[in-house]
């Protein structure tokens, strides 16, 4: 087994966010030695399957990348490129009129483009929005198995020690709860704010700034400290999936 299996098996699997989903039990290959997925135990939620996509080995754990952040971030790169491009194209007729006919079919193309990325956009922002509904339930069943042990525990039925230990744990989901959710707020702001305006006036802003090497998030992730630092070593040569990697690595890191 390749040093890239070896290191997902026995590690414990975390999201982006801290929450604990279980331990890499074993990895799915396709026919050409390639991960297709990794097992991992969820204890009573049983064996899940989770894409190798999705996931980035960080010291001795496996963080989980939801699968509504990478879509997002795909969208967000894309659809900025698509309006720099436009804007370019604008820019070239506007500086030279005789050049209107050349760029009219490129145009065209990005236009139509920029189109299918809106529709994507539909469908992105409706995958956000069921995440958000999904994290408001999970918050609310926390916040009310929380109230239920503090009963326990005024009316003596609950140590001290258990009530605490409680009390602990919920403030953990809840705080990675309000982490996703406020990630998830910026990234539906990011989305409606990418207009050809916007692009526009960026290109502008940023012809005064001094040179960087270093790329501009698509997105400004919460996550705590503890996984801001995740490296992409499992990446392979054949790995059709490292560059999406390397790109995401960079994006967290931001």
């Amino acid at each position: 087994m390749s040093e890239v299996k070896l290191e997902f098996v026995g590690k414990q699997v975390k999201d982006m966010y801290g929450t604990f989903l279980g331990r890499v039990m074993g990895i799915v290959t396709d026919i050409d030695g390639s991960i297709e997925s990794v097992g991992v135990d969820c204890g009573s939620s049983g064996l899940k399957h989770l894409a190798y996509e999705q996931l980035l080995v960080q010291g001795d754990y496996v963080i989980y990348i939801p699968r509504w952040r990478l879509d997002a971030q795909k969208l967000l790169r894309q659809k900025n490129l698509t309006l720099k491009r436009i804007r370019a194209l604008q820019d070239i007729v506007t500086e030279n009129d005789l050049t209107k006919e050349d760029a009219e079919l490129i145009h065209m193309k990005y236009k139509n483009k920029l189109h299918v990325l809106e529709e994507n956009e539909k469908s992105v922002n409706e995958q956000l929005q069921t995440r958000l509904n999904e994290l408001d339930t999970e918050a609310r069943n926390i916040k009310s198995m929380f109230f239920d042990a503090k009963l326990q525990y005024k009316s003596n039925e609950m140590i001290e020690e258990a009530y605490q230990q409680i009390s602990m744990y919920t403030n953990e989901l809840v705080e990675h709860i309000n982490l996703e959710k406020a990630e998830i707020s910026n990234v539906k702001t990011r989305l409606s704010q990418q207009t050809l305006e916007n692009v526009a006036l960026t290109t502008q802003s940023s012809t005064i700034r001094e040179p960087s090497n270093v790329p501009e998030s698509d997105l400004q992730p919460q996550q705590e400290s503890s996984i801001q630092n995740i490296s992409v070593q499992q990446q392979s040569s054949n790995d059709t999936q490292s560059e999406e990697k390397v790109y995401l690595t960079n994006e967290i890191n931001s």
